[in-house]
């Protein structure tokens, strides 16, 4: 269906023409992906998309609201009554309605609780309790189990009457009178499995499985390592608690990469808050989490501007120095911007992680590239400025040595500043590329005029 069905249907259900006729709407839009509806819902008003969603069934309503983004959820939570809500709430996926509740304000969720049914709030508050960006935080309790001694026939029975009020039944985890997960098996395995045989001796033992506390990115990795549908989650005793399934699984790691994009330039807040959004973000969230990078950045400016100032002798006398400042800590700062990239997306992927044989393994990379780097670049700086300006050897010895070492420097700053990032606990993707390129502004002046001195000191007598 199109564009303009999709809206034209909205806005008929706002406008309430299909009031008479609640069936048509509902099987209008079960014609559609849920992902679809949401994208075309946020284009009307929130009390607008509030009663197209009401006009709906309370499962249809959940998996459209799961395809929302988080502020937009918060903002329509608190337009529907408490009634709505709690329905809402019930019908939605265990692991997203605890996110949805934890967004709310401590008031809104007081007034929420009773409303809902006691199973609900215990499953809340205990999958609540989870820190974030452990596994606790984004598994969810609704996963299928069985018992080893169930036969074939019998555990298939079971699944049917679950499997409605399941999230996936692909795996399916069984467990012992302890609740402890002993072994795991595939949807397909118990299809094709005789009706006589027992649950326990078709199961795979020593499954693959994570703790609660557990990052979520060790979680990512370890459902891509072994190409899973869903990760058991246990606590430390060994009882199952939850499931991650791998569509939650992706959504936190595009996430955290788009948070890095953002940090990289110096655009993520600096408090934990919300991601930002050029559409939907207000303008004090857009205001406030790139004001800090930009005070830093300025402080950085005034020191390198005040170091220039300081070398007004030197450049009165020899002026064309002023010419390459630019390019030569253009140089590094760039260099070092790639160097960081490299190790933060290898940190990313866990191809290196945080001890002393991996940051020895990226020096021994970076230096060779960087030396070469440099070396290339300096050369090529040296004869495109004795050909476009004609200048002599002091000032051209000054401009190709100061290009090369800063180039050299710079790799190595980028590619050691991930690691101290990681070490003192900071996201190294903080270590953004405007941050690293006046960290090399400060430092490429430094070198510049300390080499200019170096070679031309003597004319200044």
């Amino acid at each position: 269906m199109t564009r303009e069905f999709i809206n034209t249907a909205l806005r008929d259900a706002v406008a309430e023409q299909n009031t008479q006729s609640p069936d048509a709407f509902r099987s209008a839009m079960r014609e559609l992906h849920a992902a679809d509806i949401a994208k075309h819902l946020v284009t009307l008003t929130r009390h607008d998309a509030a009663k197209a969603l009401l006009a709906l069934s309370d499962r249809s309503q959940a998996e459209i609201f799961g395809h929302l983004r988080p502020h937009i959820q918060v903002e329509l939570a608190r337009i529907f009554n408490r009634e709505q809500l709690a329905t809402l709430i019930t019908a939605m996926s265990h692991d997203e309605r605890v996110d949805l509740f934890k967004q709310l304000t401590a008031e809104e969720q007081s007034a929420l609780l009773p409303a809902l049914a006691h199973a609900e709030r215990e499953d809340i508050r205990r999958l609540g309790a989870y820190p974030e960006g452990t596994a606790g935080s984004i598994m969810t309790s609704d996963y299928a189990t069985l018992t080893s001694e169930l036969l074939a026939s019998d555990a298939l029975e079971k699944l049917r009457q679950e499997a409605p009020d399941k999230e996936t039944i692909y795996d399916i985890y069984v467990i012992d009178e302890d609740h402890k997960l002993i072994g795991v098996l595939s949807l397909r395995e118990l299809l094709v499995a005789q009706a006589g045989t027992r649950v326990g001796d078709m199961m795979r033992r020593n499954p693959v499985f994570a703790r609660s506390g557990a990052s979520t990115d060790t979680i990512a990795e370890i459902i891509a390592e072994y190409d899973l549908l869903a990760l058991p989650v246990v606590d430390e005793s060994g009882m199952l608690v939850g499931i991650v399934t791998v569509d939650d699984a992706m959504d936190v790691t595009s996430q955290s990469r788009g948070r890095s994009v953002a940090q990289f330039g110096g655009n993520a807040s600096i408090d934990g808050g919300p991601d930002l959004s050029l559409r939907s973000s207000s303008f004090w969230n857009l205001f406030k989490t790139r004001v800090f990078w930009l005070a830093i950045l300025t402080v950085f400016g005034i020191v390198t501007s005040s170091i220039v100032a300081g070398q007004e002798a030197l450049l009165e006398e020899i002026v064309i120095l002023a010419a390459f400042i630019a390019p030569i800590v253009d140089a590094g700062g760039n260099t070092g911007s790639q160097s960081a990239t490299l190790v933060i997306r290898a940190m990313a992927l866990g191809e290196v992680r945080l001890r002393w044989r991996d940051l020895w393994f990226v020096i021994k990379r970076e230096i060779p590239v960087v030396l070469c780097l440099g070396i290339v670049i300096g050369i090529l700086e040296i004869i495109l400025a004795y050909f476009s300006k004609g200048i002599g050897i002091e000032v051209l010895l000054t401009v190709g040595i100061s290009m090369a070492v800063c180039m050299i420097i710079g790799g190595l700053v980028g590619a050691l500043l991930p690691f101290m990032a990681r070490r003192i606990g900071t996201d190294p993707a903080t270590l953004s590329s405007p941050m690293i390129t006046s960290i090399m502004d400060l430092l490429g002046v430094m070198i510049y005029f300390g080499l200019a001195w170096l070679f031309m000191g003597h004319l200044m007598v």
